[in-house]
């Protein structure tokens, strides 16, 4: 028993560390909105951190995982382990040295303030150095260790955050401590961001610190050739990657779009990335399943099966997503300045959606052993983000973006399904995908973009919450949530209709199937994941109850919701 409860206690903490860094994201967004001065400094911070993205990829050049690779198949592990990091250190040292150098060239050629470029240098340098010290930890199946590390680093940096942000101003303002009036600067927020992060990232490199004095320092040049050859597709495949995922706020800024939209655009941004949570907990539920069940005769049948139930979950939380999106924006968006992007919300929303169908999709050449045509599509997926941003920001700004998301994804999304029915054909239900698509992105474009549904005097504001304000929220504002609900229950009433008895019946042994055959870290990666999916959702729908004050059949269904919410984490023993 006491193993199964060590056991237990690994794989929780395992999960934990995977899914926190997430939700740390969402934690730190309101905060940035309403501790920020203004829009112009959270466009800068955006901006700088999407060339942190990028870096990383380019510093990394795909060594981290060329050393899994490696240190699996070769039998001298130590002489892997030396030959990366040696590798990784002088690249390290190099960029280090080159960038300080041409520190105020960069600054000018990218209009940044060249305190940060520094700070965004040194954090660059310093998680580069870390990289395959925290690979090792992996691959040695230290995940208590590993853990420690991830949470550590989310923590530092989300502590120090709010002391920077939130507290450190009231100090100076009444401490006369000379140590409190020496690090408070006026007019320094973006500063004590990075600081923080400089911080987080110097704990982590302190972490994994010994393993440069284990090391026997030999480099093996033949081995380092082939590590490079496998590593650098994975190079290529990071950069299409980081394109897709991060770039847009760099073209924003290169093409002169004024900063205060740009820190507009990505606070609302943020919003959409419910959609991440949701596939974040699919892909490690189901993964494992799709290599375990790859033999089967009827492996085609059931990767048809879960594409669709998965299409069936993500449109209900797409359509979630949208429909409530004005009460969100109060939690993760909380000053009325930045809303003037919320209308990116939908496209973005949607945009993660066919990301997660898309790997879905993907599970064919994964069967096959052809990962590099994953690369290959996320390559194309960057050229149309960077060809559509290049094309439509001149012309309506963040929305160009915004469209250029969606559409990369909805075409790696394509071109997988295509690709894939003639390698590796799958019966798709293609008529029930593209009810349930279609319906989530109709009734989601009807809720939000329809006038009369979200004029000024229906629109919820922070003076109708009392998380905000002490005011009563107004009757009016309840038709905002109807809209919602009733948005809801039209998604619901087609899959009541379609699904049949036997459907039930398949979903539960399918996902019998999925639990039994998962490997127990990656289990309970999902349940933690669902938990917290499922926390935030309790929250927000607690947050319904406040809202909406006469109204008995929405808090009925609020309530409903709860209920369900904690059945489920009941069924999932957690």
């Amino acid at each position: 028993m006491s193993l199964y409860k060590s056991l237990f206690k690994q794989t929780a903490i395992y999960g934990i560390a995977t899914v926190l860094p997430r939700i740390i994201s969402f934690i730190l967004n309101p905060i940035f909105v309403y501790y920020l001065t203004d829009k112009e400094k959270m466009g800068e911070v955006s901006v700088i951190f999407s060339y942190l993205v990028f870096f990383n990829v380019i510093l990394s050049y795909g060594m981290e995982t060329a050393f899994f690779r490696f240190y699996n198949s070769e039998e001298n592990k130590g002489k892997v382990i030396s030959t990366s990091i040696i590798s990784l250190f002088w690249s390290t040292i190099g960029f280090l040295a080159i960038f300080l150098l041409f520190r105020k060239n960069l600054a000018n050629w990218s209009e940044i303030n060249v305190e940060y470029i520094v700070f965004t240098i040194w954090i660059l340098a310093l998680d580069a150095l870390a990289i395959i010290p925290f690979s090792k930890i992996r691959a040695e199946g230290r995940p208590i260790k590993y853990a420690v590390i991830k949470i550590s680093n989310v923590l530092i940096n989300l502590l120090l955050n709010v002391f920077f942000l939130i507290l450190l101003p009231n100090l100076a303002n009444e401490s006369s401590n000379p140590f409190i009036q020496t690090i408070y600067h006026d007019d320094f927020q973006i500063g004590y961001i990075f600081v923080a992060n400089l911080i987080a990232s110097l704990v982590t490199l302190l972490f994994v610190l010994p393993d440069y004095f284990k090391i026997k320092w030999q480099f093996d040049a033949d081995l380092w050739k082939k590590m490079m050859q496998y590593g650098l597709p994975i190079l290529v495949a990071g950069i299409a990657f980081a394109i897709n995922e991060h770039f847009d706020k760099i073209l924003l800024d290169w093409m002169q779009v004024d900063m205060a939209d740009i820190g507009a655009y990505s606070a609302c941004y943020k919003i959409g990335m419910f959609m991440v949570l949701f596939r974040t907990a699919y892909t490690l539920g189901i993964e494992p399943f799709f290599f375990s069940h790859a033999k089967n005769e009827n492996a085609p049948q059931t990767y048809a099966t879960i594409t669709k139930y998965f299409v069936i979950f993500g449109s209900f939380i797409c359509l979630g997503v949208i429909v409530f999106a004005d009460i969100l924006k109060l939690i993760l968006v909380p000053k009325e300045t930045y809303w003037d992007a919320m209308d990116v919300v939908p496209l973005i929303v949607l945009a993660n959606f066919f990301l997660g169908i898309y790997t879905n999709l993907s599970v064919w050449y994964k069967l096959i052993d052809k990962t590099r045509i994953g690369a290959y599509i996320s390559i194309v997926g960057a050229i149309v983000t960077l060809v559509l941003n290049l094309l439509l920001i001149p012309i309506i700004s963040y929305m160009g973006s915004a469209i250029a998301t969606i559409l990369a994804y909805g075409a790696m999304m394509f071109i997988s399904y295509y690709m894939g029915q003639k390698k590796y054909p799958i019966p798709y239900d293609k008529k029930s995908i593209f009810t349930y698509l279609g319906l989530a992105i109709v009734l989601s474009g009807i809720s939000f973009y329809v006038p009369i549904l979200r004029v000024e005097q229906f629109a919820i504001s922070p003076d109708s919450i009392p998380l905000f304000s002490t005011e009563p929220a107004a009757k009016c504002r309840e038709r905002n949530m109807v809209n919602g609900y009733v948005s809801l229950f039209a998604f619901g009433a087609y899959p009541t209709i379609d699904l049949q008895k036997n459907d039930f019946k398949n979903l539960s042994t399918l996902t019998n199937s999925i639990f039994a055959s998962s490997e127990k870290v990656q289990l309970t990666q999902l349940k933690i994941t669902l938990y917290g999916v499922c926390q935030s959702m309790r929250i927000f729908w607690s947050l319904d109850l406040r809202i909406v004050t006469s109204s008995f059949v929405v808090k009925s269904v609020s309530l409903i919701n709860v209920i369900s919410i904690t059945c489920a984490l009941k069924s999932l023993s957690i």
